[in-house]
């Protein structure tokens, strides 16, 4: 591999701003209320740790989600309790992002925000109420196009050789679509922050690559329903080969596992606690764009382990806009 696979690789870093893109993507599709979670497991991806090129970027996303959970899982939600739970989920983003031409503690600052809109079906075979379950409704559904919450990002990177190394700090600012009394939402509710560490090995002699990154969320109280959130643990993995200077595919995988309760008058269920496994493949592909380098991302993932949430699959393509290493 050239050394031109190394400047492509460090221009496709600002694809970063994807990640704050859909934290919560996925309704009815992660744990918490109403098995909803800020994080979006998947989301970091391959070559995620490598520092940008200074300049603008822009990233575009588009993601589709189905996830089920049968009759037997119950999920809180706005003062009551669903049962049997199904979502569709279409969504486009689009965010710009700015890396800045100096250093902090030796490493490349980036900053971004990012968001989205889309439609949403969700539906539940029966809500329930009351300490022993009574059922008071039969089957539900619900169906949203809007817009979703606001998420900023700020992130540092390191590269060393082969080695390249990331933290971050992202956050949900809830001005999306969103009342606790619907099934079918593109806001969360309430506000959270997530922190974490991620790193890249990257040869581009032998063209193979490999990023894994781990972050923890904590949510603030939900003050439409009195509902918090426990603190939530995420891994993303990624693999991949290149098998030009354009073209690599790989694996990719996640692991998303609640560490503590929920809490709260509205966490009827009590702790809630979850847990949900991913893998699939990917596709990635460098496209010249002029003074730009451009990127395009295809990845899917299949999901099994499911704990208190639901399970399904989905997919992501990604496309980003960064300026070309070395301009």
């Amino acid at each position: 591999m050239s050394s031109t696979i190394v400047s492509r690789g460090r221009s496709i870093a600002s694809m970063g701003i994807a990640a704050a893109l859909a934290a919560s993507l996925a309704p009815k599709a992660h744990a918490d209320e109403g098995g909803v979670a800020f994080w979006l497991s998947g989301q970091f991806g391959s070559l995620i740790a490598i520092p940008g090129a200074p300049g603008w970027s822009a990233t575009g996303l588009a993601y589709y989600s189905s996830v089920k959970a049968g009759g037997g899982q119950q999920f809180p939600q706005g003062g009551q309790v669903h049962a049997g739970l199904d979502a569709d989920l279409s969504v486009i983003g689009f965010g710009p992002g700015y890396t800045f031409d100096t250093t902090i503690l030796g490493g490349s600052p980036s900053l971004s925000v990012v968001g989205l809109a889309g439609k949403v079906k969700a539906s539940a075979e029966a809500t329930l109420t009351g300490p022993n379950g009574g059922q008071i409704s039969g089957q539900r559904t619900d169906t949203l196009v809007g817009v979703g919450d606001l998420y900023p990002m700020a992130a540092l990177r390191w590269n060393a050789g082969v080695n390249n190394f990331m933290t971050y700090v992202m956050g949900d600012i809830p001005v999306g679509d969103y009342q606790p009394d619907r099934l079918a939402n593109l806001g969360i509710g309430h506000g959270a922050i997530d922190g974490g560490l991620a790193y890249t090995y990257f040869n581009p002699q032998s063209g193979n690559e490999f990023s894994i990154a781990s972050g923890l969320t904590y949510n603030f109280e939900n003050p439409d329903t009195n509902y918090q959130n426990g603190i939530d643990s995420h891994f993303d993995v990624a693999a991949s080969h290149f098998l030009s200077q354009q073209v690599h595919v790989g694996a990719v995988g996640y692991y998303y596992q609640q560490l503590t309760g929920d809490s709260g008058s509205g966490a009827t269920l009590g702790d809630f606690k979850s847990r949900i496994f991913g893998v699939g493949p990917q596709i990635g592909y460098f496209v010249p764009a002029g003074d730009m380098q451009g990127y395009v991302n295809l990845k899917g993932f299949y999901e099994f382990g499911a704990e208190n949430r639901a399970e399904g699959w989905n997919v992501w393509l990604t496309l980003a806009l960064t300026p070309k290493a070395g301009k």
